[in-house]
């Protein structure tokens, strides 16, 4: 892409800005995120467990709005401490606020479980489902803003910047089979991102590796802070001991065994030899993490595992840079802080995620999503589709004017929008009424 040429504040539908608005392109991007219906949507959708369990544990709103401050304070401190080459590279912080608060709007209910399973029952046929295509999907087609136009009509500066994965379906890497940026059905408004007539691959934004960075960092970071607060990672059993005399740290070795295990699919760790992740794990809990206890809600606890947060995500702020001149600039994030927050997911994977507790939800989780996706895939060949809510018979119309009365592609996609613009609540309920495990009045509107 020429970036002599690329303007990133057109839109693909010109529009008038009302008058008295002075707002920027980019903060008036970053404002339509924020009060769009799928931003609201996060509240329901769980980041690890749900907060039904008794524990206030993040969820996906609660999460991307620390990503959006992180990724904000990222974009400042580049501009702060590399001004002429923050300026060159026409770093935004109000586009990297935007992308961030864009990064999950497309995540379905029940997390990875449910991009999982809705990836498999559309198929390849249908160009599958990726929460990060699904996102791109609902700011360029789905989300409603104006009659004049279809989706936010966001600035091609910031759909560029939601592109964490910038190449389509069809053209994604062979080395990146399981994730892409966007389906066939917004290439007119991939185009106009990227400036690419072919779909792509092409090389993520800086402000999209900025939105990248913060969202590991606020993933890592907070998502152990709520575990260990649950009693569920017992991070003063990973430090190392003081007395070299002690006896061995069996939970800390049961840790970096399973980490170990999963090296060669953790690029950021791949080259560490087995002492050197040692050392840097020992090194990281011992500076970083003082309660020799587990949590137990007492003042000096939640003062200390407060430290504990606020100094990582100190470390990892700092963890970015920008060089060279002109349009040589180039961003970059420091190879041993990337190492730390690949081990520090890990806790999450092998306290929380691979628990035998969280698999049996998580069974009941994928069958509501597959029993849901027949029933509707059902309702789209039915006339009238009463199931469906009211948009989405509107869209059903126009489906069978160019596939007919028996379906294809377009209107299973359809009935994944649908599934997947659901928050968890509407998803399980949902399941249980269509099964009879519970009623209720047949005035509801459960879906919308």
């Amino acid at each position: 892409m020429d970036l002599a040429t690329f303007e990133p504040t057109k839109r693909l539908t010109d529009e008038t800005v009302p008058e008295g608005d002075d707002r920027s392109h980019f903060r008036r991007d970053r404002d339509i995120i924020l009060y769009t219906s799928a931003f609201k949507r996060l509240s329901g959708v769980t980041q690890v467990v749900s907060p039904e369990t008794g524990h206030a544990f993040h969820n996906r709103l609660t999460h991307t709005l620390q990503v959006a401050q992180v990724g904000r304070s990222l974009a400042e401190k580049l501009h702060k401490h590399f001004p002429e080459q923050a300026k060159a590279l026409g770093l935004d912080p109000d586009v990297v606020e935007a992308s961030c608060l864009a990064h999950d709007l497309g995540h379905p209910p029940f997390g990875h479980v449910g991009e999982e399973t809705l990836n498999k029952l559309m198929g390849e046929e249908a160009e599958g489902f990726e929460g990060n295509a699904q996102s791109f999907r609902i700011v360029s087609e789905l989300a409603f803003r104006s009659a004049n136009f279809v989706g936010l009509n966001l600035t091609r500066g910031t759909l560029r910047a939601i592109l964490k994965y910038p190449w389509t379906y069809a053209k994604r890497p062979q080395t990146k089979r399981k994730k892409w940026g966007a389906y066939q059905s917004e290439i007119v408004a991939f185009e106009h991102a990227t400036g690419d007539h072919q779909g792509g691959p092409a090389i993520p934004a800086p402000e999209s590796r900025l939105m990248d960075w913060a969202d590991d960092l606020t993933y890592s970071v907070h998502d152990v802070e709520d575990f260990y607060r649950a009693g569920l990672i017992p991070l003063h059993l990973l430090r190392p001991a003081v007395d070299s005399g002690c006896p061995p740290d069996k939970e800390r070795d049961r840790f970096l065994q399973y980490v170990w295990s999963r090296r060669d699919s953790l690029p950021e760790i791949n080259e560490l030899g087995e002492s050197e992740l040692d050392r840097k794990f020992a090194q990281l809990m011992a500076t970083y993490f003082r309660s020799e206890n587990a949590y137990d809600g007492t003042r000096e606890q939640r003062s200390l595992l407060r430290t504990f947060t606020g100094r990582l995500v100190n470390r990892y702020i700092n963890g970015s840079s920008l060089s060279g001149i002109d349009e040589q600039v180039a961003l970059s994030f420091d190879k041993g802080l990337r190492s730390e927050l690949a081990i520090l997911k890990q806790l999450t994977w092998c306290y929380v995620i691979e628990r035998p507790g969280l698999a049996v939800q998580q069974h009941f989780q994928k069958q509501a999503i597959r029993y849901l996706f027949g029933v509707f895939r059902n309702e789209v060949n039915r006339s009238p589709s009463n199931l469906l809510p009211p948009y989405y018979q509107q869209r059903l119309r126009d489906i069978r004017k160019i596939e007919g009365a028996q379906g294809g592609p377009r209107s299973k996609r359809l009935v994944c929008d649908l599934i997947a613009g659901m928050t968890e609540h509407q998803a399980t309920v949902l399941y249980q009424r269509l099964n009879g495990i519970a009623q209720a009045s047949g005035l509801d509107n459960l879906l919308m």
